[in-house]
């Protein structure tokens, strides 16, 4: 009687999918996004960090109509909504900026795939990022993390560039590996997250490669973190506040990109 092989190692899921398998598991998110980047001509990245739920101008000003327009709106929920068309603001400044900065780039170096426009692949300001780009006519770069809620694949991202990871720290990876220039917008605990630990890797030098970070809009940022308190208290050195600079337009960021490039390469 003939006995059916059993499925090689590498094609068994239950296997894969198994606590034994996680170290595979973590090996695979470096191996396969490396080889779809290689095979694209991946060079480097400008990567725009920001909340996922602030939304498009239309769609906040049209969820604030609806609720004025009710009987009895609930008073909590038109603060929250008023609130959310302030901050879409974030949202069309994200567009414009990636949609500035992918031009530029097409610009200066052509089809060589440089300076791409990268984001968390999510919705909000990590939507308009790609939406810029491709409004421009170039590609970009989503960096999808699989979340219980928020997170979903916006649809302007470029189907082979497209990612879905299941580990925080091998995305962060891909973002610091390939980033030459961080763009920060208002958002709350993954954003402070991702700023402090690049700023973390480029005070101790784990970063080694020059790199522009660019935090927007500082008053909302003074509302969140007091970091020239940080200084007073000796917590950090004066120095380190030289690792980034706030900017508050769309102007004063594509100036500073710009400039650092031009200076840079």
């Amino acid at each position: 009687m003939s006995k059916v092989n059993p499925p090689k190692a590498y094609k068994n899921l239950d296997f894969l999918m198994s606590p034994d398998a996680r170290e595979l598991r973590i090996l695979s998110e470096f191996v396969e996004p490396k080889s779809r980047f290689s095979r694209n001509k991946i060079k480097d990245t400008i990567v725009f960090f920001g909340s996922a739920r602030i939304l498009p101008e239309d769609i906040a000003r049209k969820n604030l109509e609806l609720l004025r327009n009710q009987k009895e709106p609930d008073v909590k929920e038109l603060k929250k909504c008023e609130k959310e068309l302030e901050n879409s603001r974030y949202y069309e400044d994200a567009v414009e900026l990636a949609k500035r900065l992918t031009k530029w780039s097409i610009n200066k170096y052509g089809a060589n795939n440089r300076l791409l426009i990268c984001s968390g692949g999510g919705p909000g300001i990590m939507e308009a990022a790609n939406k810029g780009a491709k409004l421009a006519g170039g590609k970009s770069i989503g960096l999808n993390i699989s979340l219980p809620y928020e997170q979903f694949a916006n649809p302007y991202i470029d189907d082979e560039l497209n990612f879905e990871f299941h580990y925080f720290f091998m995305r962060k990876f891909w973002f610091a590996y390939l980033a030459k220039a961080m763009i920060i917008f208002p958002g709350g605990f993954g954003t402070l997250d991702e700023l402090m630990e690049i700023l973390t890797l480029v005070q101790t030098g784990k970063i080694k490669k020059p790199m522009k970070i660019l935090i927007y809009d500082r008053k909302y940022w003074d509302q969140i973190i007091n970091i020239d308190n940080l200084v007073n208290n000796y917590t950090i050195s004066e120095s380190d506040l030289n690792l980034f600079e706030f900017c508050e337009s769309v102007d004063e960021m594509e100036e500073k990109i710009v400039s650092f490039f031009s200076e840079k390469n």
